[in-house]
């Protein structure tokens, strides 16, 4: 019998060549899922896997020791990762950022030398929300001329990564109230960083409590938010769609394992085995059917996300207002669906199965819990609303947004 890949192919013709690098990789990392799952162990081993293979440098260009992967490619990586374990996807979000803005960048110094650090194993971590009571759209954290350089000082919370990382970029209030990005490495003196997340869901991520007190940084390490790369916020969101489609997958293949495997069943079912019971099989397809959608909207979103890379670095100014609309807008549109998919999936896998799948030991209700908790980050709600204001109204979608007080 010929299998065929379920999720589709490649977004590229190169993609298989690309994957197979890392493959093995993500199947070394499935492999302890459940295990560190259970046990809370933090994956400093696995990461420092992914940092020897410059898994980090995929969007380097090839030129500056990195890979040259474009956008889509890119995304259906960190989906197979995602697939391997959500918190991995999850880990790199804000690294992934960093290496976009710098490849954005047209300081070619700035990129020369980020480049080099990230063909080299590099990471970040993010360093971005803060707790308590900053209104919403400004920063407690303060990042000040000093001597030359720069010093920070505050307190960030789910700082996504961090606890693995190399370095952080970090968002703060700078001169004249306004919005700074600070590369702060990891190594500095005066920073504490705390495994304090508590969050059901992806509980491997290093979100928890960073804290800055009087570091000091060269000036080259500090820019300001305007010059942030400016499809940022729809990039952001594509990680998110990308590690809900690994959890979408992953668990959609959990389950025909499981289902594949069971040799119990009821008096009042369909069929003497469960692997040919017709409402058995149903879930499943249903299952298998959520993942495939969620990966065809992410890479329609990433390729909308290609055109607006490529359009920032060739396109005139109405080109790329239009191009980062666009990623906006389908990025908004994709997180509605996805999330509502990946979320009734991951719960519903459990109506092919018995009670005996709600044993920590397969630890199958992660799925659910870890898409929950991704679906959060963002609310739906909200993007329910922009994208009905953009088609009823034109009204344009905000390009960034930040929680705080009111």
């Amino acid at each position: 019998m010929t299998t065929v890949n379920a999720w589709g192919r490649g977004p590229s013709r190169r993609y298989e060549e690309l994957a197979q690098k890392f493959r093995p990789l993500f199947a070394r990392i499935a492999e302890g899922a459940v295990a560190r799952e259970i046990e809370r162990k933090l994956p400093f081993e696995e990461i420092g896997w992914l940092k020897e293979a410059r898994f980090g440098a995929l969007r380097v260009p090839e030129a500056n020791g990195g890979y040259g992967a474009s956008l889509p490619e890119l995304f259906e990586l960190l989906t197979e990762l995602a697939a391997a374990d959500s918190n991995f996807t999850q880990i790199l979000r804000a690294h992934y950022g960093a290496v976009e803005d710098v490849l954005a960048s047209r300081d070619a110094q700035r990129r020369k030398a980020w480049f080099a650090r990230f063909a080299a194993g590099d990471i970040f971590g993010g360093g971005f929300t803060e707790r308590g009571g900053a209104k919403a759209g400004t920063f407690a954290t303060t990042i000040k001329r000093l001597n030359g350089g720069w010093v920070v000082n505050g307190e960030k919370y789910y700082s996504t990564g961090s606890l693995f990382a190399d370095w952080i970029e970090l968002v703060g209030t700078g001169p004249e109230d306004k919005v700074i990005v600070a590369a702060v490495p990891t190594s500095a003196p005066g920073l504490t960083q705390r495994d304090d997340w508590n969050g059901f869901g992806q509980k491997l991520t290093g979100s928890g409590t960073s804290i800055y007190e009087n570091i000091e940084l060269p000036f080259d390490h500090v820019q300001t938010g305007d010059d942030r790369f400016k499809y940022q916020a729809a990039f952001y969101q594509t990680v998110h769609l990308a590690t809900l489609t690994g959890i979408a997958r992953a668990a959609a293949d959990e389950v025909s394992e499981q289902v594949a495997r069971r040799t119990r069943t009821f008096t009042h079912a369909t069929a003497r085995v469960p692997r040919q019971d017709p409402q058995v099989l149903q879930v499943v397809g249903q299952a298998h059917a959520s993942a495939y959608a969620s990966g065809a909207i992410t890479q329609r979103v990433a390729a909308a996300l290609q055109h607006a890379y490529e359009t920032a670095i060739e396109g005139g100014e109405e080109e790329v207002t239009a191009a980062n609309l666009a990623a906006e807008i389908e990025a908004a549109e994709g997180q509605i669906i996805v999330s509502k998919l990946v979320l009734d999936a991951t719960a519903n896998i459990f109506n092919a199965l018995a009670a005996s799948a709600t044993s920590t030991s397969v630890s199958l209700d992660r799925h659910w819990r870890n898409a929950r908790t991704v679906s959060s980050h963002n609310p739906a709600i909200y993007k329910e609303r922009v994208v009905g204001d953009y088609a009823v109204n034109q009204t344009a979608p905000p390009y960034l947004w930040l929680p705080g007080a009111s």
